[in-house]
């Protein structure tokens, strides 16, 4: 009887075991993955941030063009009665 108990805690200490190995491979593998898609977000962001393959000439403004604009005019500036 005792070799039979022996037997049964040595066999389910094996099993118990190699699930434990199992669910930390498992683990290892999705934290590599998520490291992974951090790195590719990380390389997308820098190829943004970096902007040496941009055409910004489009955008620039042309300064003969903001002489026709006129500033808007401000009747009251009085802001008491939002106060009150």
């Amino acid at each position: 009887m005792k070799l039979f108990l022996a037997t049964l805690i040595t066999f389910s200490s094996f099993l118990l075991a190699s699930d434990i190995d199992k669910q930390r491979k498992l683990r290892t593998e999705k934290h590599i993955k998520k490291v992974m898609e951090d790195e590719a977000k990380y390389a997308r962001e820098q190829a943004f941030y970096t902007a040496d393959e941009y055409d910004f000439e489009g955008s620039e403004v042309n300064e003969e063009s903001l002489e026709v604009i006129k500033a808007p005019e401000v009747d009251d500036l009085n802001m008491d009665h939002v106060y009150d």
